[in-house]
């Protein structure tokens, strides 16, 4: 009887290898009755449907359907794992480690290989020369710089001296961190007043070549940096894309966004 119902199975539109090998002890656990076979007239050969076929197919169907979540789940089980690899290895490439190492060359201000608060004050004191920032917004300025130093790098102490290796890994802690990583740019707005001169809420490349001069840099990189970064071509930086640009250099890994130009000529690779 189990030859006749798989030979019938074998014969319809939904027959395939997979299904017959699914429903073959299906189609034998049905027609199991105690301890012999039935001999319904329902199993019998034919061209008709049985109650066994129905309920064989209902089993493919039942079979199916655990197979499909069983693959549902795996994949889900699968992203997950790509995703903690992802996080695993993220803020470890080449070209990011190399825009740190740029950024701590421009912080390094007294050029002595290390940073210290000291440079952080120099920092401030550039920008605050230039005369654009109220005694309010100054102060603002100083204290915002303190936190982030205290925040990424400890106490401020003329003996806390971070090295280039020190602050990759500061920085990879801090972009690791949710909470951390949503403060890595607060001081950016204050770099973005002091050179607004006409206090406009806008940038022109005069007063971006101001902001390269507070940071030690050059007119032409000033140059080079602002036509790769003024995306619609209007000549004019907003705060708003001052700040989206210096804070995606923080947090893109990917050597194509134009924001790999906002604090000028990246180091050499090495």
């Amino acid at each position: 009887m189990a030859f006749c119902i798989l030979r019938q199975l074998a014969r319809t539109p939904i027959a395939t290898k997979e299904r017959i090998a699914i429903l073959a002890p299906a189609a034998m656990k049905v027609m199991w009755k105690g301890s012999s076979f039935s001999t319904s007239t329902t199993v019998q050969c034919s061209n008709k449907k049985s109650n066994i076929f129905d309920q064989a197919r209902a089993y493919s169907e039942n079979a199916k359907k655990t197979a499909r979540n069983y693959v549902s789940d795996s994949d889900t089980d699968s992203d997950s794992d790509v995703e903690k690899r992802k996080a695993k290895t993220a803020y470890t490439s080449k070209f990011w480690r190399q825009k740190m190492r740029t950024l701590h060359g421009i912080f390094d201000i007294n050029n002595d290989g290390v940073i210290s608060f000291d440079d952080f004050k120099l920092l401030a004191q550039n920008f605050g020369d230039l005369g654009h920032l109220s005694k309010e917004e100054m102060e603002e300025f100083l204290t915002v710089l303190r936190i982030t130093w205290e925040t990424n790098f400890g106490e401020v102490d003329p003996y806390n001296l971070v090295s280039v290796e020190q602050y990759l890994a500061e920085m990879y802690h801090a972009m690791t961190d949710k909470d951390l990583r949503k403060k890595v740019h607060k001081f950016l707005p204050f770099l973005f007043q002091a050179v607004d001169k006409d206090h406009s809420g806008e940038i022109s490349i005069s007063e971006f070549k101001l902001f390269f001069k507070c940071l030690g840099l050059t007119e032409r990189d000033a140059e080079v940096s602002f036509a790769a970064i003024d995306k619609n071509g209007d000549g004019m930086l907003s705060i708003k894309e001052f700040v989206k640009l210096g804070r995606d250099f923080f947090l893109t890994e990917n050597p194509k966004r134009i924001s790999r130009h906002f604090w000028g000529p990246l180091v050499s690779d090495h």
